[in-house]
């Protein structure tokens, strides 16, 4: 069961500084190492390209000769790498030196990748949390910095002070450590698919000599007039019970939209390609007789086991 928690500076105990090695100097890992070392950590970095502690280490860094000797010197181990694969090419060799420590995984991928790090980690006697960062480096330590993460209570809980260090919005989604990475392919699917969306929309009225200057503030008050509608709590009962009576914006009327849309885009010479699955899925529900249902019906083509 996933329950949503939500920590904020006010709202959770300082925790003490304690010693911490983190492991991946990439954008991010040295976001996180900057913030550590701010907020008084005892902190010793490791990357595959030691040069990219040099500037951690003027600011009081310890750079540790190999992953093994920065996983010796913490009790807490945290590793940002760029995929599970170098995770586990780095941890791997490791695992007689995971026992009793506390392994944060902020590295991303899938779900099913941390889960399988996870119990690694419970195999040698770690204690584990999976996470994600909802944002970019140049947002680490920001009050309202989102991040999710999942494993143990106990843990987190254990963890919290320091992982406010990263971001005030912390939220504890529940024992699963795959589901931060579950949500976070969720919401990345939500934010490309928005952006090619705003996109193809740039590129048709740029056809009209209308630069994106100009067309951005309208579509930006339309999508949150408009467009936040899609969020409320109503749209996600329709979801969970699904239940797709409607009074408002039925299939029919979205069909006949995205039609107009493919039509508008080819006259103007755009492609539509990204568009054609969206319009194939409202022309199935109006053959199969849901013309008058609300459009969030065509989730029934995309989950699994769909026929």
């Amino acid at each position: 069961m996933t329950t949503n928690d939500s920590t904020s500076p006010a709202s959770a105990p300082a925790q003490p500084p304690v010693p911490v090695a983190l492991l991946g100097l990439g954008l991010m890992g040295q976001a996180l190492a900057v913030a550590l070392l701010e907020a008084g950590h005892p902190t010793t970095v490791w990357n595959r390209s030691q040069a990219k502690a040099d500037a951690l280490v003027a600011q009081g860094a310890v750079s540790a000769p190999t992953a093994g000797d920065a996983v010796r010197s913490s009790s807490v181990v945290i590793v940002c790498v760029s995929t599970y694969d170098v995770v586990n090419e780095v941890l791997d060799p490791l695992a007689a030196d995971m026992g009793g420590r506390t392994l944060i995984n902020l590295t991303s991928g899938t779900p099913d990748e941390a889960r399988r790090s996870a119990a690694w980690a419970a195999e040698h006697g770690a204690e584990y949390l999976d996470g994600a960062i909802m944002g970019v480096p140049q947002m680490i330590g920001l009050p309202d910095t989102p991040l999710l993460h999942g494993g143990s209570r106990k843990t987190f809980e254990a963890q919290e002070g320091l992982l406010r260090v990263f971001g005030g919005a912390n939220t504890y989604l529940g024992d699963d450590p795959g589901l931060p990475l579950l949500y976070d392919m969720a919401l990345l699917t939500l934010l490309y698919a928005t952006q090619q969306g705003l996109t193809h929309a740039q590129a048709m009225v740029g056809t009209a000599n209308v630069s994106a200057t100009e067309f951005q503030p309208l579509a930006a008050g339309i999508f949150h007039s408009v467009l936040a509608g899609l969020f409320d709590t109503e749209s996600a009962r329709v979801v969970d019970e699904s239940d797709y009576a409607t009074e408002v914006s039925n299939v029919s009327t979205n069909q006949l939209a995205v039609g107009h849309i493919i039509r508008t885009s080819r006259e103007l010479g755009l492609p539509t390609d990204w568009l054609e699955p969206v319009q194939a899925g409202l022309d199935r529900a109006v053959r199969e007789g849901h013309a008058a249902d609300h459009p969030a019906r065509v989730i029934e083509y995309i989950r699994p086991n769909a026929s």
